[in-house]
């Protein structure tokens, strides 16, 4: 899994959740309002009550499902890209399908992580924490199943900066699309998690990645992911 973190001080995470189906939505609410520095700020049951609760709360995380009625996960999470006042907000889809064909297109809108609903409780919980600390979920098995839906297809497109990579950021890009952790990697290729770390980061302002999770958007349009 990418990312393990805490919360950056002592003060609540914040969340918002939106989901088409109420019980879905009571159920995420129960579970996190019992979690230690946690709290559930509000519901929606569609993108627009979505938007509007994000700006009456300004929440830390929103865990969002993106098959809704009306205005969907894409067209909000394009939104709450698109809003500065919403920038602060980092969305983590909670999906039904491991295979979802719009996970791809919700990493590009910026979602900063993925969940599917039968999670368990504490994995929930420790997306909620790594997101809010800044840093991107998404799990090795869906990494995979997006590279393998849309990374071989032989349609890179160009990516802003690819070109200023040096052959072991470029490597090790392509080593971060596959889902593993800089403690992972590092076992791989034999080398520090240090080193990782370093060449990622930089790779990471050459290219004006948000998140790890824009880091396998640009992997994947830029043609580096790694076979599967």
């Amino acid at each position: 899994m990418i990312g393990a973190g805490t919360p950056p001080d002592d003060a609540a995470i914040r969340v918002a959740v939106a989901d088409d189906q109420a019980v879905v939505r009571m159920g995420l609410r129960a579970l996190l309002d019992r979690e230690p520095g946690i709290e559930c700020v509000g519901e929606a049951g569609d993108g627009r009550e979505a938007l509007a609760l994000l700006r009456r709360t300004r929440p830390d995380v929103l865990l969002l499902d993106i098959r809704m009625p009306g205005m969907d996960g894409l067209a909000t999470l394009r939104a709450v890209a698109d809003d500065p006042a919403l920038r602060g907000t980092r969305v983590v889809v909670v999906t039904t399908f491991a295979v979802d064909e719009y996970v791809f297109a919700a990493l590009q809108a910026g979602a900063s992580g993925f969940l599917l609903k039968d999670s368990a409780p504490g994995e929930l919980v420790n997306a909620v924490r790594v997101v809010a600390a800044g840093q991107a979920l998404l799990s090795p098995a869906i990494t995979r199943k997006v590279i393998g839906l849309f990374g071989g297809r032989g349609d890179a497109a160009p990516v802003e900066g690819i070109a200023t990579l040096t052959p072991r950021e470029r490597e090790l890009v392509a080593w971060v699309a596959t889902g593993r952790s800089n403690d992972e990697i590092a076992r791989e290729l034999t080398i520090s998690p240090d080193t990782v770390r370093t060449h990622v980061s930089r790779a990471m302002v050459k290219l004006r990645a948000r998140d790890r999770a824009q880091l396998v958007v640009f992997a994947m349009r830029a043609g580096l992911a790694l076979p599967t």
